[in-house]
């Protein structure tokens, strides 16, 4: 039986309309291998929590190109606490200022990618720390 790809949400929470990046980035996971559901436009941290849940993904992916991820983020993962779903990782792109990583980590951001950062780097870092959902449990 094979196994089943890793399933990645691609998020774009808030305000922002600057969806170019996530689209590469949904488009780069699936060509990579990955399941990839892209969730456009506007969404809010309940939205994304909930389609997190409801498609069973085992990472999601927030773009956050405007300066409210310090906002955006941790409401997500809170979300995701609240529901039971700590599990499923949550990594972020975006312009994000170098003083605010380690606060995002601190909340439960797995991984901050920031502008410049390859295709490449954002699969490989995917490939080596998300994991199903049944394994991480």
């Amino acid at each position: 039986m094979a196994e089943r790809k890793l399933r990645i949400l691609v998020a774009k929470p808030g305000l922002d309309g600057h969806d170019r990046g996530a689209k590469i980035i949904a488009r780069a996971l699936r060509d990579g291998g990955f399941e990839v559901i892209y969730t456009g436009l506007h969404q809010t941290p309940e939205m994304i929590a909930a389609a997190a849940i409801q498609e069973d993904v085992d990472g999601i992916g927030l773009s956050i190109m405007s300066g409210a991820h310090m906002h955006l983020a941790p409401a997500v993962i809170d979300l995701l606490k609240e529901q039971g779903a700590s599990d499923i990782a949550v990594f972020l792109g975006g312009i994000i200022p170098q003083d605010d990583i380690a606060k995002l980590r601190a909340v439960g951001v797995r991984e901050v990618f920031l502008p410049g950062t390859t295709t490449e780097d954002v699969i490989g870092w995917v490939r080596t720390h998300v994991r199903h959902r049944a394994e991480a449990a």
